[in-house]
Parts: structure tokens; C-alpha cells; sequence
């Protein structure tokens, strides 16, 4: 008869923390800074794999690598690498140089949930293997726009950043 109201008392203990984490979840899950965070997330999170996609080309694919590019931009950029698209992968095609880009840090400085736009910084390590001769490795800075689309955030400019620049 003893186990009964021990474990009665411990059943109306895991039902009040049962309670405590539902409302708590329930009260977190309108709250601002939690949909802020999941936004900034998901804008750094697309705005690097854009970047590395932008720093990414085989010469051998130079037509879908270069389409895949215009999969990860919107606006000025989308219609700038649109009208070149065509010059672009003949100059792939014949210098035969590959790139393989990897963001290696990123950071947002500027999101405006509201009107779906965010500024993002980030370094890239860019491996670059000529036809001929040794691959090397150029270290890259850059600044990028982003808008969100139905389909995530994408790049809607990206600009070099010299390095000595502020």
C-alpha cells in the first residue's frame, strides 16, 4: 500500500512538468524574437550556400553550373547573369578553369523581416584548377544582398570586398 501514493505523487509531479513545458512551448511559439531568430538562421544559412554555389563552376558542366547560378539569384543579379549566361559559359568552356568555392565564415549585418531583405558578409576559399598547371587557392571577401522568395533567400547582389577595405 505504500507504493501507491509514492507513485501517485510522482505521476501528479511528471503531469505539472508535463503542464510547465506545453505552456511554455505554446507561449515561445508566437513570440517575435524566436520567429526573428529563425529568419536570420535561415537567411545566413542560404545566403552561404548561394555564395559558395556563385564561386562554384567545372568546365566540363559550365552550362548547368552556370544555370544553377540563376537558381540562387533574384533581380538585378538574376537578370545580369541572365543576359550573360550564354558568353559566360563559352568563356568557361574555353579557358577549361574550374572553381570550387567554400564560404568559410559569414555573418548577416543587416535583416528587415518585413520587407524580406538582409545584407550578409562572408569569406570564401576559392580552389581554382586550370586546364593546365597547379590548382591554387584565392581567399575571397564579399558583400551580398538577399531577398526572400517563395523558394528561401536568394542573392540579389554580391560585391568583392578588397581586403584593407573597411
Amino acid at each position: 500500500m505504500r507504493r501507491r501514493p509514492r507513485t501517485a505523487a510522482w505521476a501528479a509531479v511528471a503531469a505539472v512538468v508535463c503542464a510547465l513545458g506545453a505552456w511554455s512551448y505554446a507561449d515561445t511559439s508566437g513570440d517575435d524574437a524566436l520567429s526573428y531568430g529563425k529568419a536570420r538562421d535561415a537567411a545566413l544559412a542560404d545566403g552561404r550556400g548561394d555564395i559558395a554555389r556563385l564561386n562554384t563552376v567545372d568546365a566540363a558542366h559550365a552550362a548547368g553550373d552556370l544555370t544553377r547560378w540563376l537558381a540562387v539569384t533574384t533581380g538585378p543579379l538574376h537578370d545580369r547573369l541572365s543576359s550573360t549566361h550564354a558568353a559566360d559559359t563559352a568563356t568557361v568552356q574555353r579557358s577549361g578553369t574550374s572553381t570550387r568555392g567554400e564560404v568559410t565564415d559569414a555573418a548577416l549585418t543587416e535583416l528587415d523581416t518585413r520587407a524580406g531583405t538582409a545584407k550578409l558578409i562572408a569569406t570564401v576559399e576559392v580552389r581554382v584548377t586550370p586546364a593546365s598547371g597547379a590548382a591554387t587557392t584565392d581567399r575571397k571577401r564579399f558583400e551580398a544582398g538577399l531577398a526572400r522568395t517563395g523558394d528561401g533567400w536568394k542573392l540579389t547582389a554580391l560585391t568583392a570586398v578588397p581586403v584593407g577595405a573597411s
